[in-house]
């Protein structure tokens, strides 16, 4: 029998900004209910980042976390998964700032340097709600976003071996499983590991489904198939059609307004509840169900939502 598929959404992300989308979350409160809403459609993960509630820029304070993690352990059973993303340009302690605090179940990591492309995206828009926005994007056409063997082990050691929190590993390019295998092989990641495949991010692998299928084979060949959990996400257009054909290829999957503001071509997604229940109806539809937090847990031998620090 094929496993039940992890949906994962990540309900605000650090990349998109305000001015792109009047549905992104951007006060605590905003993001409590998008989580809420996003577990309530089917999403057994939930990817968080934070943003100023003034001006919508990605926050990495932990006292601004705290305003949402408890809400949404309260409220629902999902997994909650502090990114230590944060915001391009942070130092890796501002980005493990939260999670340390938080001592969360999951959080992600990103497993290689790598040019972080999001200039494109000022040509979509001419005037901007904040300053801030259109430096934050074109400052990427000359930077490098930074994830050294050092980094990532100082992640590895003092977010993953202090706290038991585990990973979603996040690889944009087929050298970033080799460095998963290398921290595999330092005996500093044990299975089960959750990798998540990226695609459609300028300074990344793009969004064809030759590179899917070459990383699926090449994870299983360098880790075993049954040490690990594979996921996917799209970037932009190619968000669904990705998360359909992980599916169908027995992976898992990421949706959410992080990944995509747009639930069909030119039409902006209203909530991240909207992306999931399309992508659940879409794996229903296959003949597939979708896994609950609870399993996902389990095939991800997670310590569980007694132990977190919210």
């Amino acid at each position: 029998m094929p496993k039940s598929v992890i949906i994962t959404c990540a309900p605000t992300g650090g990349i998109h900004t305000p001015t792109m989308s009047p549905h992104l979350p951007i006060t605590p409160s905003q993001i409590a209910t998008a989580a809420i809403e996003a577990a309530e459609a089917g999403a057994s993960i939930i990817h968080l980042h934070a943003r100023d509630p003034e001006t919508g820029k990605p926050d990495p304070r932990p006292e601004t976390f705290q305003q949402f993690l408890p809400v949404i352990k309260q409220a629902t059973d999902a997994v909650v998964n502090v990114s230590t993303g944060a915001g391009l340009g942070m130092t890796m302690d501002e980005r493990l700032a939260a999670a340390t605090a938080a001592s969360p179940e999951m959080a992600s990591l990103n497993m290689g340097s790598m040019n972080f492309g999001i200039f494109p995206l000022l040509e979509k828009h001419s005037e901007w709600q904040h300053d801030w926005e259109p430096e934050f994007l074109g400052m990427t056409r000359d930077f490098i976003f930074p994830n050294t063997f050092a980094t990532i082990e100082y992640a590895l050691k003092n977010l993953g071996e202090a706290h038991g929190t585990k990973f979603e590993f996040e690889c944009y390019d087929l050298g970033h499983l080799y460095n998963v295998k290398w921290f595999v092989d330092q005996g500093l990641i044990k299975p089960p590991f959750f990798i998540q495949m990226v695609f459609g991010i300028l300074g990344g692998m793009g969004a064809e489904l030759d590179h899917m299928i070459h990383l699926h084979r090449t994870a299983d060949r360098l880790f075993g198939a049954e040490n690990y959990e594979w996921s996917v996400l799209a970037a932009g257009k190619n968000q669904m059609k990705f998360a359909t054909q992980a599916a169908m290829l027995g992976g898992n999957l990421r949706v959410g307004l992080e990944d995509s503001l747009y639930i069909g071509k030119g039409e902006l997604a209203t909530s991240n509840a909207q992306q999931v229940q399309r992508i659940r109806s879409i794996i229903e539809n296959l003949g597939l169900s979708v896994a609950s937090p609870d399993e996902a847990r389990d095939r991800l031998a997670l310590k569980g939502a007694d132990r977190v620090a919210f």
